[in-house]
C-alpha cells in the first residue's frame, strides 16, 4: 500500500492543456514595452511566479533595463499587462479543456484517500478565471486545495506552496507528497520541498529529452501513468 498522502499538481501544461498560449501572452506583453524575447527562452521559466520570470529575463536580454532605478515598475507593467492577457484569454477561449484523465485521475486518487491539490505559477486572478471555467472551483468534489504563487512568499522553485500544503494537511513529512509538472522548475520546486516522488509530464512546455537533463524520478506522456507510480508509492 503506498504510503503517500499528497498529489500536487501543476496546472498549465499538466492538468489543463496548453497549446503555447501562456508563453505567447508573456511575449505579448513584452513586445507592448517594445521587448523582444525569444519564444525557447520564455518556454525556459514557464513554471516560474511570473513576476520572477520578468526579472528573469529582463536580466537575460535587457540588463540595462533591469538595473534601471525604475525596474521594478517596469516589471510590475509587464507582469499586470500578463495578468490582463491571460484573464481575457481564459474567459474565452473555448477551447479551454483538462488535459485527458485529469479528472479521472483526481477522482481516483480521492477515492483511494489522498489529498489533491494544485500549485501554479499564476496569480489567484489568473487561476481562479481558469478553475470557474472548468468547473473546478466551489463546491467541486475534484480537488482538495488550489494553490497560487502570489500567495506565498516565494515562488517556485522554492517550496513554499508545497510546505503550505504539507502544514495545512498536517503531513508528518514531504516524503508522503508525490509533485507532478511539465517543467524544470516544478522538478526543482519538488526536491526542494523533499517530496518522496517527483514526477515530470511531456504534455506542457518540456519535451521528455528535455525533461529527462533534471532527473525526477518519472517522465510520464499521460497522467493515468500515475496510477501505478502512486500504488508502489
Amino acid at each position: 500500500m503506498s504510503a503517500l498522502q499528497l498529489i500536487v499538481f501543476d496546472i498549465a501544461g499538466t492538468t489543463v492543456r496548453d497549446k503555447g498560449d501562456v508563453a505567447n501572452a508573456f511575449m505579448t506583453a513584452f513586445r507592448d514595452f517594445a521587448l523582444e524575447i525569444p519564444a525557447e527562452e520564455v518556454k525556459k521559466v514557464m513554471g516560474f511566479r511570473k513576476m520572477d520570470a520578468i526579472r528573469i529575463l529582463l536580466d537575460k536580454f535587457y540588463p540595462e533595463k533591469a538595473g534601471a532605478a525604475d525596474a521594478g515598475n517596469l516589471v510590475e507593467q509587464i507582469h499586470s499587462l500578463f495578468i490582463q492577457n491571460m484573464i481575457g484569454f481564459y474567459q474565452g477561449d473555448e477551447e479551454l479543456e483538462p488535459l485527458p484523465h485529469a479528472e479521472e485521475t483526481f477522482s481516483f486518487l480521492r477515492d483511494l484517500g489522498l489529498k489533491v491539490a494544485l500549485n501554479t505559477g499564476f496569480t489567484r486572478a489568473i487561476t481562479d478565471t481558469i478553475l470557474h471555467r472548468l468547473g473546478w472551483d466551489h463546491g467541486n468534489d475534484l480537488l482538495d486545495r488550489v494553490i497560487c504563487s502570489d500567495e506565498v512568499p516565494q515562488g517556485r522553485p522554492y517550496p513554499d506552496m508545497i510546505a503550505t500544503l504539507i502544514k495545512e494537511f498536517g503531513i508528518l513529512s514531504p516524503a508522503y507528497v508525490l509533485k507532478v509538472g511539465d517543467t524544470e522548475v516544478d522538478v526543482e520546486e519538488g526536491r526542494n520541498a523533499g517530496c518522496g516522488i517527483v514526477v515530470s509530464v511531456t504534455t506542457g512546455a518540456y519535451t521528455r529529452a528535455q525533461l529527462e537533463q533534471y532527473h525526477p524520478d518519472h517522465i510520464i506522456d499521460d497522467l493515468r501513468e500515475l496510477i501505478p507510480i502512486i500504488k508502489k508509492g
